[in-house]
C-alpha cells in the first residue's frame, strides 16, 4: 500500500507517509488513534488508507490549501492563510491540498485557523475524525502488448485513456488522470483484462502513419476517445464533426485542440464539486459565449462544442504554460514512451530540427579555472586541449518556445532541450524501497573547487521539516566513486570536479559509467565540463534524471550554478523549472541541459507546487509583485496554485505566471517572514531564507 499511517511521540501524533513519492505529513494530536477504519471506498473522496482520531484537535506543521465540503463531497467554501472559519454541528468534510491529498470527516462544530505555516483544526468537544489520505502518485495498471505494425501500434495507443477516472470536467485535476497502462512491442498485439478501452461516443479518425498516432495520443487520452485510421482526420462526436486538416500542420491544430479542451474544463470545474475563485475564469469569462455553470451540466461532446465557438487567439494567453513538449521520432518504437509523456499531457512533436549556428562558448574576463579533465589552467582562453564532439551531432528542435521543458527523444545531442530517456521513467516506476530520509551524496575531486562544496553543504537539507542526510568525498579513486553510485542508494549525487566525454575525472584515472552494470542513484548535477555523455549513461543504468554540460564551463559560473540549482532543489523545483530559472536569471549558460525525465525532483515543497516570486520597486513604499508557478509529480498540470500574500488574489492554474499587482512593504515584509521562496527582485534572483526584510530596506 502507497500510504501509511504510524502514530508518533514526538511531537505526539501521527505521521503520513507516502512510500512511492517518499513524501510525510506530520498531524499533531493527542486523541486515541485508530487504523481499524472503515474501507476507503465507503469515503466520500477517493482514498488509498483511512484512519480514525478520537480528539479535540489536529494541528498540520504546513501550510496547505483548505477546502470545506459538505456531506456529499460538494464545496462550500475555500480558505487560505490567515483566515479562520467555523464548523457547523453537522457532517462536513475538511480537504487539505498538499504533498498527500488529506481529507478529515468531522461531525462536531469547532473551528479553522490556517496560519501562515501551519493549520489547527479544533472542535467545540472530543468527537470522532476521521481522516483519509490518498497519494499523488499513480503506478500503470499493466502492459500492453503490440507488435510494431501500425495497426497494432494504434489499437495499443488507443487503450491509453483506460486510466482516466471520469469524462467530467474534474478530470483536469490530476489525481483523476490515472497513469496510463504502459507499452512494450512483442510478437502480437496483448490487452491486458485490467485495461478498460474507451467506450464514449468520440473518436479520433487519424491517417495511417506513426508521426501522426503518436501526436493525436494525449489528446486522445483526455477525451477518452477511440481511435481510427482513415485519409481524412476528424474529431467526432454525435453533435459535430470537426476537420483536423487545416492549413495549420497537424500536430499543430492537435496541439491547440488539446490546450482549448483542458483550459476551457479547468474554468468550467469552478461550477463543480470543487468551487474556487480562479484568476483565469476572472480574467475570461465576460468573453466566453457561454455560462460556465450550465456548461457543467451538459455532457462531453456539448462541452466540447462550445469550446469550439471560442476564438484560440481570445483564450491563448491565459493558457497555463505547458510543462512538456516532446520530439518523437516516428517509429515503431516510440510507442512505449508515449505512456509517460501521456501522462503529463505532452504535446508530441515529430524531431524535425536544424544544426546549431554555433556552440555556446563560456565567456570570462581575467582569469578563469576551466572545468577540463584534459586541462586546468588559468587564462582568458576558455578552451580545453581536448577537442569538442563534432559539431554535426548537435540538433535544434524545430519548436523550442512552447513548454518548460522540450524533450529530444531522437537521435544526436539537442540544444535548447532535454535529452530525454525511455530508461529514465522506466526506473522510477521500479523505484527502490526508500529510507527514512532523503541521502545526498556530495563529491568534490578537485582541492580548488573545495569552496563550492561548502556552499553546498550549507544549501542541502537546511528545511527543517524535511529529513536530508549530506554525505561528503573528497578526492576519490575509480574504485571508491564506483562503489557509491552502485551501492550507495542515494537519492541525489552532486559531483563537482572535471570530467570528458570518456569519464568523470578520480584521483587515480577516470571513471567512464558505461563501463557499470547499473547505478542506485535517483537525480544528480554533474558539474563539470563535458559531463554529457557520462550523464546519458547514469539514466541508461538505474538513474531518474539530471543535469549535465556538453561544453566547457568557467569554475566561476560553475560555482553559481551549483549553488543556484542545489537552492532550487532544496525548495521542490523539478529539474526542469530549476535549470529554466538559473538559466534566466542566474547566468547559467545554454552549456547545461537535462538529460533523462526533466520532472524528477528531490523534495516536496511546504506546501503547494513550487513558486519563483517576481518583484519590481516602484518607489520605497510600494512593489509590483507576481508569482510564476512550476508543475511537479504531485502538483501536475491543472493544479490550482495561490500565494499566502493575504492582500492579493492569484489563485491560478499551474504552471503559469500572474499578473502583477500593487503591494505595500509592510505586507510583503511580514509574507518574506513566513516564505521562503526565491524572489526575482528588479531582474537580480534573491534567496529568502525567512528573514526576508533586507532585500526590502
Amino acid at each position: 500500500m502507497t500510504i501509511a499511517f504510524t502514530e508518533t511521540a514526538n511531537p505526539n501524533g501521527i505521521e503520513v507517509y507516502d512510500s512511492i513519492e517518499q513524501r510525510r505529513v506530520q498531524i499533531g494530536t493527542t486523541g486515541t488513534v485508530s487504523f481499524d477504519s472503515i474501507d476507503p471506498e465507503q469515503f466520500c473522496f477517493p482514498v488509498d488508507r483511512t484512519c480514525r482520531v478520537e480528539t479535540d484537535s489536529l494541528a498540520f506543521s504546513q501550510l496547505y490549501s483548505v477546502t470545506v465540503h459538505d456531506e456529499t463531497g460538494r464545496t462550500e467554501a475555500n480558505f487560505d492563510a490567515g483566515e479562520t472559519t467555523t464548523l457547523e454541528d453537522r457532517t462536513q468534510f475538511v480537504g487539505l491540498s498538499g504533498p498527500i491529498k488529506l481529507y478529515c470527516r468531522i461531525d462536531a462544530p469547532g473551528t479553522i485557523d490556517i496560519g501562515l505555516t501551519s493549520i489547527q483544526i479544533s472542535t467545540d468537544h472530543e468527537t470522532t475524525i476521521e481522516c483519509g489520505a490518498r497519494s499523488p502518485h499513480d503506478q500503470p495498471v499493466g502492459t500492453i502488448t503490440t507488435s510494431p505494425d501500425i495497426d497494432s501500434v494504434m489499437e495499443a495507443v488507443a487503450a491509453l485513456p483506460s486510466a482516466l477516472k471520469t469524462t467530467s470536467a474534474e478530470r483536469t485535476w490530476p489525481t483523476l488522470r490515472g497513469h496510463p497502462p504502459l507499452i512494450e512491442l512483442g510478437d502480437h498485439l496483448d490487452i491486458p483484462d485490467a485495461v478498460d478501452r474507451p467506450n464514449g461516443d468520440i473518436t479520433l479518425t487519424v491517417p495511417r502513419e506513426f508521426s501522426s498516432l503518436y501526436q493525436a495520443a494525449p489528446l486522445a487520452f483526455f477525451l477518452g476517445a477511440t481511435i481510427e485510421p482513415g485519409s481524412d482526420p476528424v474529431l467526432e462526436t454525435p453533435r459535430f464533426e470537426y476537420p483536423l486538416s487545416t492549413v495549420r500542420s497537424f500536430e499543430d491544430e492537435i496541439a491547440s485542440l488539446l490546450k482549448r479542451f483542458f483550459f476551457l474544463d479547468c474554468l468550467t470545474r469552478t461550477e463543480g464539486v470543487f468551487q474556487y475563485e480562479l484568476l483565469e475564469r476572472t480574467s475570461l469569462e465576460d468573453d466566453l459565449p457561454f455560462e460556465l455553470a450550465d456548461t457543467y451540466e451538459r455532457s462531453l461532446p456539448r462541452r466540447l462544442e462550445r469550446y469550439l465557438e471560442v476564438p484560440f487567439d481570445v483564450i491563448e494567453p491565459h493558457v497555463p504554460r505547458w510543462p512538456l513538449t516532446a520530439h518523437v521520432p516516428s517509429t515503431p518504437d516510440s510507442a512505449t514512451l508515449l505512456p509517460f509523456i501521456v501522462n503529463e499531457l505532452g504535446v508530441v512533436r515529430d524531431t524535425s530540427g536544424r544544426p546549431p549556428e554555433s556552440l555556446p562558448q563560456p565567456a570570462t574576463t581575467g582569469s578563469g579555472l576551466v572545468r577540463s579533465a584534459s586541462t586546468v589552467r588559468s587564462s582568458s582562453t576558455v578552451r580545453s586541449t581536448s577537442p569538442l564532439q563534432d559539431e554535426s551531432a548537435f540538433v535544434v528542435p524545430s519548436v523550442t518556445d512552447e513548454a518548460v521543458e522540450h524533450a529530444w527523444f531522437g537521435d544526436g545531442i539537442p540544444q535548447q532541450a532535454s535529452k530525454a530517456t525511455l530508461e529514465a521513467y522506466r526506473n522510477q516506476l521500479d523505484h527502490r524501497e526508500p529510507g527514512e530520509t532523503i541521502e545526498i551524496l556530495l563529491v568534490c575531486n578537485d582541492a580548488r573547487m573545495i569552496d563550492e562544496h561548502d556552499l553546498l553543504d550549507e544549501t542541502y537539507g537546511n528545511r527543517e521539516l524535511l529529513p536530508f542526510e549530506i554525505h561528503s568525498e573528497f578526492g576519490i579513486d575509480t574504485d571508491r566513486l564506483a562503489t557509491l553510485l552502485t551501492d550507495g542508494g542515494f537519492d541525489f549525487f552532486h559531483y563537482i570536479g572535471h570530467a570528458t566525454e570518456d569519464g568523470i575525472r578520480c584521483s587515480d584515472d577516470d571513471l567512464d559509467v558505461r563501463t557499470l552494470e547499473s547505478v542506485d542513484v535517483g537525480v544528480f548535477f554533474l558539474n563539470a565540463c563535458r559531463s554529457y555523455e557520462q550523464g546519458l549513461a547514469l539514466t541508461r543504468r538505474g538513474a531518474f534524471g539530471g543535469v549535465s554540460t556538453y561544453t566547457d564551463v568557467i569554475n566561476e559560473n560553475a560555482v553559481t550554478a551549483g549553488q543556484t540549482m542545489a537552492r532550487l532543489l532544496n525548495r521542490g523545483f523539478p529539474l526542469r523549472g530549476a535549470l529554466e530559472i538559473a538559466r534566466t536569471n542566474a547566468g547559467l549558460g545554454d552549456q547545461y541541459l537535462i538529460v533523462g525525465d526533466g520532472s524528477a525532483d528531490i523534495a516536496q515543497t511546504d506546501g503547494g507546487a513550487p513558486m519563483l516570486i517576481e518583484l519590481e520597486s516602484r518607489d520605497e513604499n510600494t512593489f509590483d509583485f507576481g508569482v510564476q508557478s512550476y508543475s511537479t509529480k504531485e502538483f501536475k498540470l491543472g493544479t490550482a496554485t495561490a500565494s499566502t500574500l493575504e492582500s492579493v488574489a492569484d489563485r491560478h492554474l499551474t504552471p503559469g505566471r500572474t499578473p502583477s499587482t500593487r503591494v505595500d512593504t509592510d505586507p510583503l515584509r511580514e509574507y518574506f517572514t513566513w516564505t521562503e521562496l526565491p524572489v526575482l527582485c528588479d531582474n537580480s534572483l534573491h534567496w529568502n531564507d525567512g528573514v526576508g526584510t533586507a532585500l526590502l530596506d
